[in-house]
């Protein structure tokens, strides 16, 4: 399965001839759609769903029963809940998780779902859900307002995936990102950054 990161937490993967989106918020390119078969949306925020760019789109769109995406222009979505799996762009689908990670002082949260994509690629979103099985690709927050940097080391440690790739970095400066790639380098086994539009 081909990986590309785009910007923040936008990640387009390939396999067999289909094109599966994950999260492409308004801070991600145009171009991460680019001959998407299927959408897969975490949470309603919209540094993870642009919801007018997806009704341009015409394509199959997954996201979490409860979420409040803004009535901005007609958008088919399929709601999905925790635990169900389905099939997107020809990939098998497992739902995890359910709630968005809890910001500051009680902040309302909101449905928030992991997507764990061909049982190989996991996306978590907005959260520290562990998976309930092993994954061979973990796609890590580094940076949120919702997270400390060691939360996001120990997740990764946890979840043990042979492959990790930073997702949710797109508030880091250069400096900023330099650090948090550096403390994930010395401490999760498999952690490689890529920049927006690079593959792996």
């Amino acid at each position: 399965m081909r990986i590309t990161k785009f910007t923040h937490s936008c990640v387009r993967l390939e396999h067999d001839g289909g094109v599966l989106v994950i999260d492409p918020g308004t801070w991600s390119e145009p171009r991460a759609l680019a001959g998407a078969d299927a959408v897969l949306v975490t949470h309603e925020h919209t540094d993870h769903v642009d919801v007018l760019r997806l009704a341009g789109l015409g394509v199959p769109v997954f996201a979490p029963q409860g979420a409040v995406l803004p009535d901005l222009a007609p958008l088919s979505v399929t709601r999905v809940g925790a635990g169900e799996r389905f099939t997107a762009a020809g990939l098998t689908v497992t739902a995890l998780g359910g709630r968005h990670a809890t910001i500051h002082g009680g902040q309302p949260d909101c449905a928030n779902l992991g997507y764990l994509v061909g049982d190989a690629v996991y996306h978590p979103g907005d959260s520290l859900h562990r998976p309930d099985r092993p994954v061979e690709t973990l796609l890590v927050p580094a940076q949120a307002s919702w997270l400390k940097l060691t939360e996001a080391i120990d997740f990764a440690g946890a979840v043990g995936a042979e492959r990790v790739f930073p997702i949710h970095d797109a508030q880091l400066n250069e400096r900023g990102l330099t650090s948090v790639n550096g403390w994930f380098a010395e401490t999760v086994p498999g952690y490689r950054h890529l920049a927006p539009g690079e593959s792996a």
